[in-house]
C-alpha cells in the first residue's frame, strides 16, 4: 500500500452448476490464497456461489436459501483475512429476485450491489429471473444484520488514501450509460465488475476495448472477472476472461478458456494525480451514496507491476514506428505552419554532426518538402570550435550535402579568442566561460544569418536538456522556433534511427547510423587524441535514467522516493541503487535551479504526454524551493 501501490485479483474459481456448498468451498480456497498472497481486493464472477447457468432453478426456492447460506458462510471465513472481497450469488427481496454483488470483510456482510441492466437478448434472457436493481440505497436484512441494498455504494479504505471501490454486474459496462461513469463522478477510483461473459468469435476484443476504454474516461482501475470453465455449456461457452486495467491500460489479462487468477498492482495515487490534473474531470457531490468504511492494514506491496525503462519510446517495434512518424508529422507541420505564417522561405540550422542537430535538419527538410519550398532555402551552418572532431565535422557536412541543403562553414575559433581577450578570459582555462563563450558565438552567427537570408533559426535542444538546464542560457538555448523542444533524448535517438531506416538513400542512411553511433556531447574541450573528450552523460548522467525520472515526476507527479522504488525494478541489473539514487538527487538540483531557463524558452510544438513548454504544460517559479524533494532523497541515501 506504500506510495499508492495495492495487490487486486481476479479470480475465476472452478465450479459447479447449481451447486452453492461445492462452489463456496472452492471460492474460500482461492480467496485464502490471493489474501495470502498480497491481494487486498479479490473479486469473483457473475453469480459465483450458485452458478450464472442455473435457468429456472433460479427460481427455486432450495437454491435461493442455499446460496444465501453459503454468502454468510464465506463472509465468516473473511474474518481473518486483509482483504475486501465481492462474490455474486441471486438474492430475493420483497418477492424480486436480484442478480447482486456481496461485499465481503473481516467476517460482514458490507454491502450487496444489484445489477441494474438486465439482458434480454439473443442468448441471454435474464429478464426470465431477475429484477433492475435500484440506483438509490436502502438497507436489508442479511446474516442477521442490517445491510445496504443498492447500486450507489463505495467501499472506502480508512487506511489508504483514495483507494474508493464500487462495483456493477457485466451488462452494466456494456450499456451507453454505465453505473461506473456515476460510481467514478462520486469518488471511485477502482470499479469491480462481476461478470459471465460467454464467448463467440471476436468478443475478447471487445471486452478488452471495454474495460480499457472505461478505466481511461473514469480515470480509474477496472477489474473484470468472468465466469469459466464449469458453466454450463447447453448453448454457450465461457472462457473466464479476466482484465484488469487501469487508465486505459490493460496491466493483467488471463488466457482465455482457463481457470486462473489473474493478479495486478494497481497505482491508486497516480489515478487521483490524473484526476487532479485533468480539469474536466468533476467530482459530483450531490450524488446519494452510501459510503462504507472498511480497513486493511498499512504494508508494502510486493510489486510484481513491470515498469518500462524507456516510457517515452514504445517497446513493441509497430508501434514505435508509428509514433516516429507521428512525431516526425507533428514536429515538421509545427514549422510548415510558422514558415507560412511569417511567409519566410529561409531557415537557419547550426549542425554539429550530433542527433539533435540531425533531427532538427531532418526535421526542416521535412517541413520545406510540405511547404513546396526548395532546400536550398536551408541554411546549414556547421561552425567547427576547439572541441570540434573529425567524426562530428565530417559527418555534419555530408549529411547537410546529402540533404540539399546550403551549406556554410564557419570557424569560429578566432571569433571566440578575440573575446577571450575582450573579456580577460585565459584560454587554457576550460571552465564555465570558455565552453558558453563558443555557443553564444555560435548562436550569435545563426542569429545573424537568419536576418541576412530572412530566415528563421531552427532551435535543436530537446526535452531532456531543458529538464536539467543542460544549455547555454541566450545560446543554444535561444532559436526562432524550437522543433525538438518536446522530444526527450531517449526518443531523438529513435527519430533518426527511424529516419535512417525508412528514407530510402543508403548515403544518408549510412551517414546517421554513424551519428547514432558517436557519443552524445556538446564538443566544447578540446579533444583527446582526436577523440571527443567531453562525455554529457559522464557529467550529468544517463539520459535514460533522467528521462525515466523526468516521466514520472511531471506526468504522474511521483514522489522522488516513489520514482527511486519504481527505477529499481526498472533498471534492475543495468544500474545499482547508488547509481540511481545519485542521478534522481542530480536530476532534481538541476530540475529546480535551471527553471530559470526553461522560462523563456521559444516556441515548439508539443509532441507527447509530457512538456515543459512555460506557455503550456509546466509552469514553475524559478526560484521554487527544491528542499523537500532533496530533502526525502537525502533521507534515502542515509
Amino acid at each position: 500500500m506504500k506510495h499508492g501501490f495495492i495487490k487486486i485479483a481476479a479470480v475465476t474459481p472452478d465450479m459447479r452448476v447449481a451447486d452453492p456448498v461445492y462452489n463456496t468451498d472452492v471460492m474460500i480456497e482461492e480467496m485464502k490464497q490471493a489474501a495470502q498472497k498480497g491481494a487486498k481486493v479479490i473479486v469473483f464472477p457473475e453469480l459465483s456461489i450458485s452458478g450464472y447457468s442455473c435457468e429456472d432453478l433460479f427460481l427455486q426456492e432450495l437454491l435461493l436459501e442455499e446460496s444465501r447460506r453459503q454468502l454468510c458462510r464465506m463472509a465468516k471465513e473473511t474474518e481473518s483475512l486483509d482483504a475486501l472481497v465481492f462474490a455474486g450469488l441471486p438474492f430475493e427481496h420483497r418477492n424480486r429476485l436480484y442478480n447482486v454483488a456481496a461485499a465481503l470483510h473481516r467476517g460482514k456482510i458490507l454491502g450487496l450491489i444489484p445489477k441494474r441492466n438486465i439482458p434480454n437478448y439473443s442468448e441471454f434472457y435474464e429478464a426470465r429471473h431477475f429484477t433492475p436493481g435500484p440506483k438509490n440505497p436502502e438497507y436489508v436484512e442479511c446474516n442477521e444484520e442490517q445491510v445496504p441494498f443498492g447500486s450507489r455504494i463505495l467501499f472506502e479504505c480508512e487506511e489508504m488514501r483514495g483507494l474508493s471501490v464500487a462495483a456493477e454486474i457485466c451488462e452494466d459496462v456494456w450499456v451507453a450509460s454505465p453505473p461506473s461513469t456515476e460510481h467514478a463522478l462520486a469518488g471511485a477510483t477502482l470499479i469491480v465488475n462481476l461478470s459471465a461473459s460467454d464467448e463467440v468469435v471476436g468478443k475478447d476484443t471487445y471486452r478488452q476495448d471495454l474495460a480499457k476504454g472505461q478505466s481511461a474516461r473514469l480515470l480509474c482501475g477496472y477489474i473484470y472477472s468472468s465466469a469459466g470453465d464449469g458453466e454450463s455449456t447447453t448453448d454457450v461457452v465461457y472462457s473466464g476472461h479476466n482484465l484488469i486495467a487501469e487508465n486505459g491500460i490493460v496491466l493483467a489479462e488471463s488466457p482465455r478458456f482457463s481457470n486462473q487468477t489473474t493478479w495486478a498492482d494497481l497505482d491508486v495515487h497516480r489515478l487521483m494525480s490524473e484526476r487532479r490534473r485533468l480539469g474536466t474531470f468533476r467530482q459530483e457531490e450531490n450524488l446519494s451514496y452510501i459510503r462504507v468504511k472498511f480497513h486493511l492494514k498499512k504494508e508494502d506491496t510486493a510489486l510484481i507491476r513491470m515498469f518500462d525503462a524507456n516510457p517515452f519510446v514504445p517497446s513493441n517495434k509497430q508501434d514505435r514506428d508509428k509514433r516516429c512518424q507521428d512525431i516526425l508529422s507533428i514536429q515538421a507541420g509545427g514549422l510548415k505552419k510558422r514558415l507560412l505564417h511569417t511567409n519566410c522561405k529561409s531557415a537557419v540550422v547550426g549542425i554539429s554532426g550530433g542527433l539533435d542537430s540531425t533531427l532538427a535538419l531532418l526535421v526542416t527538410v521535412r517541413a520545406f518538402d510540405s511547404c513546396g519550398l526548395s532546400r536550398d532555402g536551408i541554411t546549414a551552418v556547421t561552425m567547427p570550435c576547439f572541441g570540434t572532431t573529425d567524426r562530428t565535422y565530417t559527418n555534419a557536412c555530408e549529411l547537410i550535402r546529402c540533404l540539399g541543403a546550403t551549406f556554410r562553414e564557419i570557424d569560429i575559433r578566432e571569433a571566440v579568442n578575440i573575446h577571450f581577450r575582450d573579456i580577460g578570459q585565459d584560454q587554457e582555462r576550460h571552465d564555465v566561460t570558455y565552453e558558453n563563450a563558443q555557443a553564444r558565438e555560435r548562436t550569435q552567427i545563426l542569429m545573424d544569418i537568419a536576418n541576412q537570408t530572412g530566415g528563421l533559426v531552427i532551435g535543436t535542444g530537446d526535452m531532456s536538456e531543458l529538464a536539467l538546464g543542460w544549455a547555454t542560457y541566450n545560446g543554444d538555448h535561444m532559436s526562432m522556433y524550437g522543433v525538438n523542444a518536446s522530444v526527450p533524448k531517449t526518443l531523438v535517438r529513435h527519430l533518426v534511427r527511424y529516419y535512417a531506416e525508412t528514407c530510402d538513400n543508403e548515403t544518408l542512411s549510412a551517414i546517421l547510423y554513424d551519428i547514432l553511433d558517436t557519443p552524445v556531447s556538446p564538443e566544447l574541450l578540446p579533444p583527446e587524441n582526436g577523440k571527443i573528450s567531453q562525455k554529457t552523460e559522464d557529467l550529468v548522467g544517463p539520459y535514460e535514467l533522467h528521462d525515466f525520472y523526468l516521466y514520472y515526476m511531471l506526468r504522474f507527479g511521483y514522489e522522488p522516493e516513489k520514482i527511486y522504488r519504481v527505477a529499481q525494478k526498472a533498471f534492475a541489473g543495468i544500474y545499482d541503487n547508488a547509481t540511481i539514487l545519485k542521478w534522481l538527487k542530480t536530476f532534481y538540483r538541476r530540475f529546480f535551479s535551471q527553471q530559470f531557463k526553461r522560462s523563456c524558452i521559444p516556441d515548439g510544438p508539443k509532441v507527447g504526454s509530457v512538456a515543459l513548454s512555460p506557455r503550456g504544460d509546466w509552469r514553475m517559479p524559478s526560484d521554487a524551493c527544491a528542499a523537500l524533494w532533496l530533502g526525502q532523497i537525502e533521507e534515502l541515501q542515509n
